[in-house]
């Protein structure tokens, strides 16, 4: 046979097996539908907006034979349950914070953030490089459920008051919406917590059943309308200081996808974690600057409230390692790393910051 000949029939045989296999492929291929719960509001573009991210890649690097539908807080399932209904296998998956669960196993904090803890990239860091996202993955398989970072806040804003704080004193008493391990630091600093999804605590703050709450930042906070409600907008959020929101799936369901969705599903979370802080990044500046020109008075804690509160913080997980086996093992690992890293970031880049954050 001819060389001319032979690349004449093998090119015929190249289109027959793209029109031909393609399709039986297209065809054989596993459909799959799924839901996802959320902690969250459909008005919080972001958070929201993190768990449309993965559902859209899903689909189309699946060609749409995998498919997931968010829904917001409280369709399916409240904004605080999302672990409970996957757990159980009433929903094959969801979108949430897993510091809301550390009534189930206080090691869940470390895969949101935990107070003077890590920074966002930090955070990945650990999660991705440090072994941090296996020992979540061990503690989630206890609820039959596994989780893949899905998203960051970034560095948090340090809550809404209706009052000034200017000292540790004037925490004590005061009721304030914040969850996770910083929860139980308030509480030991004097303060009555609550616990409240997004989606409800624009009402409790406006109608004074708090005196104070927190979310995420600028951008989020705005759109819940807290500086309706309250005028004084503190920073850091020492007690969230990168926080990772999480896709979590029920166990049974993970195992019974093909590996290729598997690889997908973590690809599209990969994704929706580091479109998610950029995102933010780029819109808590302005958003900051429209609060203050509406009348938000922006105010750093004192430096005495941050060093009550790092003490506090300290104490609370020394006091939880020695009573949980599995939080003391993640806790010492964590530990090591955050002290690693830190010196590495405060030999280069905590310097570059300091230097350039007062430039013009």
């Amino acid at each position: 046979m001819k060389r001319r000949d032979f690349l004449k029939k093998a090119g015929i045989g190249a289109v027959a097996a793209s029109t031909v296999f393609g399709p039986v492929y297209a065809q054989t291929a596993q459909r799959i539908r799924w839901r996802m719960a959320t902690s969250w509001p459909r008005s919080l573009d972001t958070l929201f907006g993190a768990a449309e991210i993965v559902a859209k890649r899903v689909s189309e690097m699946t060609d749409g034979r995998f498919e997931i539908t968010p829904f917001p807080a409280g369709e399916i399932a409240p904004g605080l349950q999302v672990l409970d209904v996957v757990q159980a296998g009433n929903v094959e998956c969801g979108h949430t914070a897993n510091y809301y669960y550390v009534g189930k196993s206080p090691s869940l904090a470390f895969d949101t953030g935990v107070p003077f803890g890590l920074n966002p990239r930090q955070q990945n860091a650990w999660l991705y490089f440090g072994g941090g996202l296996q020992a979540m993955q061990r503690v989630m398989a206890d609820f039959n459920a596994i989780t893949f970072p899905a998203g960051n806040t970034g560095v948090q804003m340090g809550g809404w008051f209706r009052r000034e704080i200017k000292g540790p004193e004037d925490l004590k008493g005061l009721r304030f919406r914040i969850p996770g391990l910083g929860g139980q630091v308030m509480t030991r600093l004097g303060v009555t917590v609550q616990t409240l999804p997004g989606g409800e605590i624009f009402l409790a703050l406006d109608r004074g059943a708090i005196d104070g709450a927190e979310w995420v930042g600028p951008y989020d906070d705005e759109k819940l309308g807290l500086n309706k409600a309250a005028r004084f907008y503190y920073y850091p959020g020492w007690w969230e200081p990168g926080s990772t929101v999480s896709a979590i799936v029920n166990l049974e369901r993970w195992r019974s996808l093909p590996k290729e969705y598997q690889e997908i599903f973590k690809t599209a979370c990969r994704e929706a974690n580091e479109a998610t802080l950029a995102e933010y990044d780029a819109k808590n500046s302005p958003a900051l600057a429209r609060l203050q020109r509406a009348g938000t008075q922006i105010r750093p804690y004192p430096t005495t409230v941050l060093q009550a509160a790092n003490r506090e913080s300290t104490a609370l997980y020394e006091e939880i390692a020695a009573k949980d086996a599995t939080y003391r093992g993640i806790y010492t690992s964590w530990k090591t790393f955050r002290d690693e890293i830190r010196r590495w970031f405060a030999t280069n880049e905590f310097r570059y910051d300091d230097f350039v954050r007062n430039l013009r």
